[in-house]
């Protein structure tokens, strides 16, 4: 039913804890299955780089694995790459997600949308393409297909 790469990911989550004054943190969450993804960011502010990457993940198997490695997909890239790290490159990096845990990777992408978004208001500027986070992932986007 998972793969290796997201039993993996599961067991031995990369980058779990939170990051003392982060450039930006984002918290999404799904209502219909009570997971709740925080993630923190420390940002370069010269170079706009992603030093470094953590998450806070209330919820399945499947939601911690697409926090960890959203948090591996995002360190040492510039804001405007990570914008475009989507919940397909999420569920690629993973190898896959069994349909049912789809809205898993969604939640990872907003929780970066999320963090980004906060540092963009923290710091009175605007990331070209950003939009305002949604704090609570939708029944509808869930039955997206990979």
């Amino acid at each position: 039913m998972y793969s290796e790469k997201v039993m993996d990911h599961f067991q031995n989550p990369r980058n779990v804890g939170e990051i003392e004054g982060a450039s930006g943190v984002g918290t999404v969450g799904n209502a219909k299955c009570g997971d709740i993804m925080r993630m923190y960011l420390d940002i370069d502010e010269d170079t706009q780089i992603i030093r470094e990457a953590k998450f806070k993940t209330f919820g399945c198997g499947a939601a911690v694995a697409t926090s960890s490695m959203a948090t591996e997909l995002v360190k040492g890239k510039t804001v405007e790459e990570a914008l475009k790290i989507t919940n397909k490159a999420v569920m690629e990096a993973l190898d896959g997600l069994p349909p049912v845990k789809v809205h898993c990777s969604l939640l990872a992408e907003e929780a970066i949308h999320a963090a980004l978004w906060d540092y963009a208001e923290k710091h009175h500027i605007k990331i070209e393409g950003l939009q305002k986070p949604k704090s609570d992932i939708s029944e509808e986007e869930e039955t997206e297909e990979w």
